[in-house]
């Protein structure tokens, strides 16, 4: 199959050979289950013909005080609570064009590999920008509720006697979002600055591997207070504007099942159009995903006439809250079952 000739294009060979592409953080964190599959959605949209938002609900768990059981004390009843959550998909799309001439002057360079390889890469890349927007819009909640997630789950100690990540620093943090539950923390992940402090202070524990000869390596994967550390110079990063400015590097700690991933899928995710006249002759790869990344009882709230949000609406605090109960009074899903922290700090 040639890849840039569109009349032998075959866009579902072209979809499996992209989707065999490694990568190494999103092999990791499906690994470590903090980003789990959630395909029912995708099968919902399928089932009410189409749909961009998705509503469904999340059992609470029972509760309330006992009654003395003493022969002349009614019992009391209570009901679960039931919370919804919301789900938005998040469509995206790219071209790529090549000329026939770059084709002839390179001696007829089979370039599909490398195309594959960049197509996977991409995707990867926009995909990592999704979930960093993601952290940053339900990190910018407002309200009394929401903000009990958002202070209990960061933990900023930029202004502290000891600013950088140190030996208690995750642990410190996990405790915080989720108290005796902090078992539930799967991974870190953070940017390099803060990896290489810790590797300074021999605090990550590099994961190794044994070879065909039977040689132990290194692998660039390490661990830190028995959690997976990625490390990804992605992560944000702000340098304040104070008169002695201060750099401060954010770390995301993530459970298992922290966020559900769905791919909806597109009509036509890959195909080929040729232009036999433009410069000369050229061809362009089309791409397009449709996904959700949803956060573990957060939901989003769709803003008016969007389809498919911006990047900039994602990180909107205002579009997301808490899964609540919808009544009058509400109740909220307990953040302390949501395994996503942030920590803060300066190196």
């Amino acid at each position: 199959m040639a890849l840039f000739d569109a009349k032998n294009f075959n866009p579902e060979v072209f979809g499996r050979y992209v989707d065999t592409i490694p990568n190494l953080n999103r092999n990791e964190l499906l690994k470590s289950r903090a980003i789990v599959s959630n395909q029912q959605i995708a099968t919902m949209f399928s089932d009410q013909t189409g749909g961009n938002y998705a509503t469904t609900p999340i059992f609470g768990r029972i509760g309330g005080a006992p009654v003395n059981y003493d022969g002349s004390t009614d019992i009391t009843a209570t009901s679960m609570n039931t919370y919804t959550q919301s789900r938005i998909v998040i469509g995206r799309a790219k071209g790529w064009v090549e000329r026939d001439f770059s084709f002839d002057i390179t001696g007829g360079v089979d370039f599909m590999d490398q195309v594959g390889r960049q197509v996977a890469e991409y995707w990867d890349d926009i995909d990592t920008a999704l979930l960093l927007s993601t952290m940053k819009g339900i990190f910018s909640m407002t309200g009394a509720a929401n903000l009990a997630f958002v202070n209990g789950h960061t933990y900023d100690i930029t202004a502290a006697t000891t600013p950088t990540f140190d030996a208690t620093t995750l642990n410190t943090a996990m405790q915080q979002a989720l108290g005796d539950n902090k078992g539930k923390f799967a991974l870190a992940i953070m940017h390099s600055a803060v990896a290489t402090n810790l590797e300074n202070l021999n605090l990550m524990e590099r994961l190794k591997y044994t070879d065909a000869n039977g040689i132990q390596r290194d692998l660039t994967l390490g661990t830190l207070n028995g959690r997976l550390v990625l490390v990804d110079d992605g992560m944000p990063v702000e340098v304040t504007t104070d008169t002695v400015p201060v750099t401060k590097y954010t770390t995301y700690v993530l459970g298992e099942g922290a966020i559900e991933y769905t791919n909806c899928g597109a009509k036509v995710p890959y195909e080929m159009d040729r232009d036999p006249a433009k410069n000369g002759g050229e061809t362009t790869l089309y791409s397009r995903q449709r996904k959700i990344f949803a956060p573990r009882g957060i939901s989003y709230s769709l803003p008016a006439g969007v389809i498919s949000p911006t990047n900039t609406q994602i990180e909107a605090g205002a579009n997301w809250t808490l899964a609540n109960s919808n009544e009058s009074t509400k109740s909220y899903f307990p953040h302390k079952d949501i395994a996503i922290a942030r920590i803060i700090t300066q190196g």
